[in-house]
């Protein structure tokens, strides 16, 4: 069925690498057909997926091997976003060939172009060149140091009807909620930050449809569930899961501080680093982060490793699909402390 609209748990993949650093494309393969089983839609090449450091001819094979494995059983909106209009043109060009029905572009990170500029001189160029596939930009200033601004947001949408969609992940309620009011209930959006989405979802002046998820890399049931049931106004069930899950939730982001040669000296550990952490920690295909993002200090990665032992421990219901899926022991995988190195 053709997509219609962008709502539910879309999971922002993780780009499996081998420990030197190559492509991992079974691991991909691997992780797609769990997350389409568990009900997710899929967004390969987002930054989740380290499209930064991800040249583009692994960006273009891994968006094919994605739309290969989903076709008829999922959607896939594919990450074509650049700080270069030309990329992503060239970039949307292809995930539309090969055949996903939507893309997402980030706002132009480091050269931080005006609202205005983000509009005319990125967003509609691509939104004109491809006008039956939904664009879908991604709002997110605290790492792009820029924003699309919700007026600029209304004249594209009421040029271009294929930006119908937009992922927010500034943090602003209140802007969130003039985004619905100026653009109306016909509009999606879409939560870019995992313990936004219930806030985003229940407040009548929001009625967000759905999570761009991190978390759902390892869960994708449990969120596919929770935005279901958040959707259809079943606000005690999604209420219940979104608990569950808030220690994963509060993992995304991993801030810490550490000694070095005397001095404390802050670490913030940003997406990817924390997913793909657990994700190796269990046994799941991930491999290492692409520099300059390292691994994670044992300190860090001590937080990450409670996160998933408490959500194991009293609501391990939410994890048996992963120990399924992967044929791997959770417990032995949580507890042993060479898993975690």
């Amino acid at each position: 069925m053709p997509l219609e609209r962008l709502e539910g748990c879309w999971t922002a993949l993780i780009t499996p690498f081998t420990e030197k650093g190559a492509l991992d494309l079974e691991g991909l393969r691997q992780n797609v057909n769990f997350q389409i089983e568990g009900g997710a839609k899929v967004i390969p090449t987002g930054t989740t997926g380290e499209s930064p450091t991800v040249d583009w001819k692994e960006h273009n094979q891994i968006i094919e091997e994605v739309v290969k494995l989903a076709k008829g059983r999922t959607y896939v909106m594919a990450g074509t976003g650049s700080n270069s209009t030309q990329e992503a043109l060239r970039g949307t060009k292809h995930a539309v060939e090969v055949g996903a029905e939507a893309v997402l572009l980030m706002d132009c990170y480091y050269n931080g172009p005006s609202s205005l500029e983000l509009r005319t001189e990125y967003y509609e160029v691509v939104a004109k060149e491809f006008p039956k596939t939904f664009i879908t930009p991604y709002v997110i200033p605290a790492r792009t140091g820029t924003q699309l601004e919700v007026e600029d947001l209304v004249i594209l949408h009421r040029k271009y009807k294929n930006v119908r969609a937009i992922k927010d992940a500034t943090g602003d309620l209140e802007r969130m909620a003039k985004t619905r009011r100026l653009l109306g209930d016909d509009f999606d959006i879409l939560s870019g930050d995992d313990d936004m989405t219930v806030a985003m979802m229940t407040r009548e002046d929001i009625k967000a449809q759905g999570v761009v998820s991190v978390i759902s890399n390892i869960c994708p049931a449990a969120l596919a569930e929770m935005t279901a049931a958040l959707g259809q106004g079943d606000r005690a069930k999604g209420k219940k899961l979104a608990e569950a899950l808030d220690p994963l939730f509060k993992i995304v982001t991993v801030k810490i501080m550490e000694e070095y040669e005397g001095f404390q000296v802050p670490c913030k550990f940003r997406n990817p680093s924390a997913i793909k952490t657990l994700m190796r920690g269990l046994g799941m295909p991930a491999g290492p982060c692409r520099p300059p993002l390292g691994r994670m200090t044992p300190k860090a990665t001590a937080i990450v490793r409670a996160a998933i032992r408490t959500v194991y421990e009293k609501n391990r219901e939410l994890l048996i699909p992963l120990q399924d899926f992967y044929h791997i022991d959770l417990e032995e995988r949580i507890s042993r402390d060479e898993h975690w190195l």
